[in-house]
């Protein structure tokens, strides 16, 4: 099972290239004030119990990355070392756990450098290690006067990585129907789900309480510190927004620039979360249909049709596996995160109307980071402990059932799956979630910018403006992107790139409300 939330690296591809209009520059920090920096032991603020110096005054030490079981090592230009945490914020001088982080120092000296510029980039569940190198070649422009920094949150990968269940197991897993057509399917789904909550807990044990993203903000606030920073300077994607905010809440006099792209709705329930990326899917659905000139209508029919027909019989594929419903529906949703994607889209549901399901099974191998060996990575593993711990509300198979009409009509093509997910992600979990929705309301903090783009799959654009809100007076500053994709920095737009840049090499923020077209 999969929950379409997550960013990926399609997200980041080249997108046609956008103009720019409305809005002008607005005053803000050009001294770069913000970025003073701050002794290790700068105390930290908002709601979380004292550290012992013994984590606020610790040491990194940093040295040369190594390869993974995911990525190679990067350049010798990135150092990664290990933070130490709490394992529970209230017990800080108890169980600590490690943190891998990695960062390369701001290129134009340190006469230049504003400090250290922190990213997440998505998921819940995305690694910081294999992306941060990566993404460099976005944020080039950044590089001169900001250490860029990241890290595995706790639960992910090289930060005491969750592994719910092995290679074989996971690939079993993908012939169980996740839009359950009868008693027997349904049973099967909601086994498959809680069998894969108990693998969870006896793999992460005590950890699998104190994954929430709080605690990760928490986090956050503490490599502030260790790092030396006054302030934290961010750059949060899709999730990694939600995160953003949170931090926001719960430290907003420690906010400095902090950027929020491809932007979680943070006003959204478990339910609510579920119909907005159903109608974010299909919106760009939508689009791509109209670009291959097809009507949206009946377009979306065709392709429910052909999802209908391969739920009754999976298509064979060149290596042998059989390609079913649910990897069908993946296959389709990976070349929606990005534009770019659309040709690639094109030819696999040519195939698989053709009888040939190979195209579409090497999308959703990508998606579900399967590579070609049969090994799957752990990032959907670590979205799932994570998220299901924050989110409260758990809709029952019964609730579900009723709510499936709302979502059909959203869309044809997701809406069965989207609205089964709200049942099945974390059904029989081990362990309460925290809040139904996230709280980020931080007043008193420096002013966020807030990028929506119109075009988004995963994070529709409502949310931005949500975001921005919630957030309160003053604080959100929103600015909108009439593109295509998963995110909008990097994504092909000078005016979006122009504007991010200049809040966070200069802090100058754009008139709120400002759109680049």
């Amino acid at each position: 099972m999969t929950r379409f939330a997550r960013w990926t690296a399609a997200a980041a591809a080249t997108l046609l290239l956008a103009g720019c209009g409305g809005g002008s520059p607005a005053g803000g920090e050009k001294d770069g004030k913000n970025g003073d920096t701050a002794p290790a032991t700068a105390p930290p603020s908002g709601g979380s119990p004292g550290l012992p110096s013994s984590l606020t005054s610790q040491k990194l030490d940093w040295g040369r990355c190594k390869a993974t079981s995911d990525s190679p090592a990067p350049g010798s230009g990135w150092q990664c070392a290990t933070l130490k945490a709490p394992l529970d914020y209230a017990k800080p001088g108890g169980t600590t756990i490690g943190l891998a982080l990695i960062r390369s120092k701001a290129t134009g000296g340190q006469g230049k450098r504003i400090g250290s510029l922190l990213f997440n980039f998505g998921g819940p569940g995305g690694s910081g290690l294999s992306t941060m190198p990566w993404y460099e070649n976005i944020v080039g422009p950044l590089h001169d006067r900001y250490d860029l920094v990241s890290w595995d949150p706790r639960g992910v990968a090289a930060s005491e990585g969750v592994r719910c269940r092995g290679d074989k197991a996971i690939q079993a897993s993908e012939s169980v129907d996740a839009t359950p057509d009868d008693a027997a399917e349904e049973a099967a789904y909601l086994k498959d789900a809680q069998d894969f909550g108990k693998g969870c807990a006896k793999a992460a044990g005590k950890l699998l309480s104190h994954v929430s993203t709080t605690d990760t903000a928490r986090d956050m606030d503490l490599m502030r510190q260790v790092l030396g920073d006054r302030r934290m300077h961010y750059f949060g994607i899709s999730y990694g927004t939600e995160l953003g905010g949170v931090y926001a809440h719960l430290f907003p006099k420690n906010v400095g620039r902090l950027v929020l792209d491809a932007v979680v709705d943070p006003s959204a329930d478990t339910v609510g979360h579920a119909k907005n990326q159903t109608l974010g899917f299909q919106r760009a659905l939508d689009d791509y249909l109209k670009s291959t000139g097809q009507d949206p209508k009946q377009g979306s029919r065709k392709i429910a049709d052909l999802l209908k027909r391969i739920d009754a019989n999976p298509l064979p594929t060149s290596g042998g596996r059989r390609l079913g419903q649910t990897l069908a529906l993946t296959g389709i949703v990976l070349p929606l995160y990005s534009e770019a994607g659309w040709p690639r889209l094109t030819k696999a549901l040519k195939d698989a109307e053709d009888g040939d399901g190979s195209a579409l099974l090497a999308l959703a191998d990508e998606y579900n980071d399967r590579d070609a060996s049969g090994h799957y990575g752990t990032t959907t593993h670590s979205q799932r402990v994570i998220s299901c711990l924050d989110d409260k509300e758990r809709p029952t198979p019964e609730e579900t059932k009723k709510r499936l009409p709302e979502f059909e009509k959203i869309s044809p093509v997701f809406g069965d799956f989207m609205g089964w997910d709200t049942a099945g992600w974390c059904h029989d979990w081990p362990v309460a979630g925290q809040y139904d929705d996230p709280q980020v309301s931080a007043p008193g903090a420096a002013p966020v910018l807030v990028v929506g783009n119109t075009g988004d799959p995963a994070t529709p654009y409502e949310g931005a403006r949500r975001m921005a809100d919630e957030l309160g007076k003053g604080v959100g500053v929103q600015l909108t992107w009439k593109g295509e994709g998963h995110g909008a920095y990097g994504s092909g737009s000078k005016c979006v790139d122009s504007t991010v840049n200049s809040y966070l090499l200069d802090g100058t923020l754009p008139k709120d409300g400002k759109v680049c077209s």
